[in-house]
């Protein structure tokens, strides 16, 4: 079975890898303890705080191998690839609700770059899906679980840093 490629920004990777190095460290230190202190207590066989402790262990073990996963798997988006004239991985887009007139800029990313609140877009989303390859001035429909919008493009870019 062909592994799954994450296409990510720079900074996104960085943060994954932050976040390792971090989970490996600091978090592993913190749940060593408490398992140490849990233990001081004596019988771990009704001990919650011990199995809470222990329920941390696994969960941040899990968390760790998810991250390595992704990183191994992890590919920059290149620069070049991100295109000026066309919606692509990586590229901002300037859209406007044609019912309402509301303009909103998002970064198009992967699912697993995705924060709609800072405006990263994920290209697998309904709208990302819709605009994906397509040009300023185009007009897409976008269905959701509450009905048809329609979007028109009003500029594509690059994000800061990675024109010429």
């Amino acid at each position: 079975m062909a592994e799954t490629v994450y296409k990510m920004t720079y900074g996104k990777i960085r943060e994954y890898q932050e976040e390792l190095e971090d989970r490996k460290t600091r978090v592993a230190a913190e749940i060593a303890e408490r398992l140490k202190e849990a233990r001081s207590h004596g019988d771990v066989t009704e001990n919650s705080e011990f199995d809470d402790a222990k329920q941390a262990y696994a969960d941040n073990d899990l968390r760790i191998m998810e991250i390595e996963e992704i990183l191994k798997n992890a590919k920059v988006i290149d620069e070049k690839d991100i295109s000026r004239t066309r919606v692509t991985l990586g590229g901002k887009v300037l859209l406007r609700h044609d019912l309402t007139g509301e303009e909103v800029e998002y970064m198009i990313v992967s699912a697993k770059e995705e924060d709609i609140f800072i405006g990263k877009l994920s290209s697998d989303s309904p709208v990302g899906q819709a605009i994906l390859g397509k040009r300023k001035g185009d007009t897409v429909e976008v269905t959701t679980p509450v009905g048809i919008y329609s979007y028109t493009i009003l500029k594509i870019s690059r994000p800061k840093g990675t024109d010429e």
